[in-house]
């Protein structure tokens, strides 16, 4: 079910952590030097919000059955006169409803990974 509409504001960036969740040390510096190799990468660029929704609700429920726990989601930056309305979105999306309770942490990603343009996501153990 896509998420109801927002106001066409200039997106927010998304935070740094999803529902307060933290991971130790050990995550952090390996995700700030892009030495995790995702599990699976989810490319919602080029997709209506709508769209962009239902293939991360999919893909986050295909992800949680195999077992994965580092997805690498790529938003698109946009550009300077019209950024990404997906980006702008995707904490939104994470913090509400089922989605929620899954994710351990939302965190940007290494350049080598799609820099600005994408994020990891990271799944809590099952």
């Amino acid at each position: 079910v896509p998420a109801p509409p927002r106001p066409l504001n200039a997106p927010a960036k998304p935070t740094r952590t999803v529902a307060g969740a933290t991971l130790d040390g050990g995550w952090d510096r390996k995700l700030r030097q892009g030495e995790v190799r995702p599990d699976r990468i989810i490319d919602l660029h080029g997709h209506t919000l709508a769209a962009a929704h239902d293939v991360l609700a999919h893909a986050l429920d295909d992800a949680h059955a195999n077992g994965d726990r580092v997805l690498l989601v790529i938003t698109g930056k946009g550009r300077a006169d019209r950024p990404s309305r997906i980006r702008g979105e995707l904490a939104h999306w994470l913090d509400a409803g089922a989605m929620r309770s899954r994710i351990a942490s939302l965190r940007a990603a290494h350049p080598r990974h799609g820099g600005g343009g994408a994020f990891y996501l990271i799944l809590r153990r099952h």
